[in-house]
């Protein structure tokens, strides 16, 4: 989950009281919320929260638990717990290596694929029909069935998946509204436009203070993230020219090509290696060991990243400076003016059942509780009100206290909320008639609105949401989504020597240390490494083949 689901779901839990059409909506889904007659037991693997329970209260009795259990008669029992998530990571793997498996436990894409593939787990296809609830079930359907395809094999679903949200996936370009505005330089389009704002940024003097001290664009030595950007990846160049380096695609022919070794990067790579020789992007971006460093020095006008960056690292930075003033652009656009980007996997993480256990509907019924819980749609308006109490005098988030770590959300969620409360502010619709959570940005973009930058939990959501969310909910855009997100045979020995070769080469080609030329001699070296063979393993799966 992003920092920015994090920080709005806090922000979320304040919100109290729900309408009788959803006590309704509730007692007419009794499989969904049905409570068992007699106490059943359900062990579980589970992730510590970093955060510290009252005195009395234990991470499996505490009173989300005893509340989740009130409801439901279904009594979590910790077979494990996981103090990181590497080590929740390591403990499902051993669980599956030895067949000591618990109930149910979340796991990762390649966990999933084991479990079928030794048949440990349970087959929910019916079980999710019948006793998912509406609201669960809406939300996995908001990715076009493609969350509930990934979760299948044979036709068959095997586990409950996460819904990743699209606008996690693009990145944007961040840039100091205020220098613009300075330097008499409008919002750039095109690639021409971003080279000549970094340009202008580096010689212009755009903070004032009478020295060369700023930086144009900065950038992160990872170069590119693929999937889930973070600050500084230098993604969208990359997809400006139709390249999606770390995903999976087809040519014209119909072949299936890891997307960092097609002709498109090395034109990218060449307009990345002339704007670093030209010190329009920051001469010490392959140095820093936390990307974010001229950023929060407020020495830097531009940078790629995700929607959610007013979060972190700008609220920060606007902190220390409350004179700057960030924008969010989707750009740069390609040659017919489109942004084009990558998406990311719609799901990552799935709820399973183990093989034999006698209630499977258990899991999915606890799911049902937290999820309605989560999203503001729980009936039980005195006991919700007893738990957001128990998280504001404690500082305690719920959700961490939920038997798993699946929270669900609608995949279009952001661009939605940024176009309603939009339009609310311009008065365009009522916001009485928002849902809680799209309630609790306007109220907070509106506090922003009327007392500028007073409040920085109020400048962090709306602004991540108006000029993130705003961004990618106006943009012409083209999303190319990866067609492989596993793991094959030859990956696990050799995926991790081609990813730093790859990387080495970028960063090499980038600082001059390499002309582009050498982009050949990479790619050459990636078939003959592995990449080849790996190729091969991916494209049989694509084709509905084993490795």
């Amino acid at each position: 989950m992003s920092a920015a689901l994090v920080v709005l779901l806090g922000a979320i839990a304040g919100c109290r009281g729900e309408s009788g059409g959803t006590k309704q909506a509730a007692a007419e889904e009794m499989p969904a919320y049905g409570k068992y007659e007699t106490p059943i037991t359900l062990r579980i693997g589970f992730k510590i929260p970093e955060s510290r329970l009252p005195a009395g209260d234990t991470n499996d009795n505490n009173p989300v638990s005893r509340y989740i259990e009130s409801l439901t008669n279904i009594q979590v029992v910790h077979a494990w717990e996981a103090k990181s998530e590497d080590d929740f990571r390591q403990k499902v793997d051993f669980a599956i290596a030895t067949g000591d498996l618990p109930d149910a436990m979340v796991v990762d894409r390649n966990q999933l694929k084991r479990l079928i593939e030794n048949g440990k787990v349970e087959d929910l296809t019916e079980t999710y029909q019948d006793y998912a609830s509406s609201l669960v079930k809406a939300i996995i359907d908001s990715t076009q069935g493609l969350a509930i395809q990934d979760a299948m094999s044979d036709g068959k679903l095997y586990g409950v998946p996460n819904v990743a949200i699209e606008a996690d996936a693009p990145s944007l370009l961040w840039v100091r509204k205020d220098w613009l505005d300075r330097l008499g330089l409008q919002p750039p389009k095109t690639l021409k436009d971003i080279g000549k704002i970094a340009q202008a940024f580096v010689e212009r003097d755009p903070d004032n203070n009478g020295k060369r001290d700023t930086v144009g664009l900065t950038g992160s030595n990872e170069v590119i993230y693929g999937q889930k950007p973070l600050v500084g990846g230098f993604d969208t160049i990359f997809s400006a020219f139709h390249a999606f380096p770390k995903n999976w695609i087809k040519d014209r022919d119909g072949n299936v090509l890891y997307g960092s070794i097609t002709p498109e990067n090395k034109e990218a790579l060449d307009v990345l290696a002339d704007w670093y020789k030209r010190g329009w992007i920051d001469p010490q971006f392959v140095l820093y060991k936390e990307t974010e460093k001229p950023i929060l020095e407020n020495r830097a006008g531009m940078f790629f990243g995700p929607w959610w960056m007013p979060y972190w690292p700008l609220s920060a930075a606007v902190a220390a400076d409350t004179k700057a003033e960030w924008s969010a652009y989707a750009v740069p656009r390609d040659t017919q003016g489109v942004f084009v980007t990558h998406a990311a996997p719609v799901t990552d993480r799935y709820l399973v059942v183990r093989k034999g256990y006698p209630h499977p509907e258990a899991a999915i019924r606890l799911l049902n509780v937290f999820t309605r819980l989560e999203r503001r749609q729980d009936p039980h308006a005195e006991e919700v009100r007893e738990l957001d109490d128990y998280a504001s005098q404690t500082g305690i988030q719920l959700r961490h206290y939920y038997p798993f770590d699946l929270l669900l959300e609608y995949s279009d969620a952001v661009e939605k909320r940024a176009y309603d409360v939009r339009r609310a502010l311009d008065g365009k619709i009522d916001p009485g008639t928002f849902d809680a959570d799209t309630r609790t940005v306007y109220d907070l973009a509106l506090q922003e609105k009327e007392n500028p930058k007073k409040n920085m939990d109020a400048w962090k959501t709306a602004h991540a949401y108006l000029d993130g969310g705003g961004a990618l909910k106006e943009a012409r855009m083209v999303k190319v989504r990866s067609l492989f997100y596993g793991t094959t045979p030859a990956m696990e020995s050799k995926w991790d020597d081609l990813q730093k070769l790859e990387n080495e080469a970028f960063l090499q080609i980038i600082v001059g240390d390499k002309p582009v030329s050498a982009f050949d001699d990479f790619v050459r070296e990636w078939k003959s490494r592995g990449g080849d063979r790996i190729t091969e393993e991916v494209t049989r799966i694509v084709n509905g083949g084993k490795p």
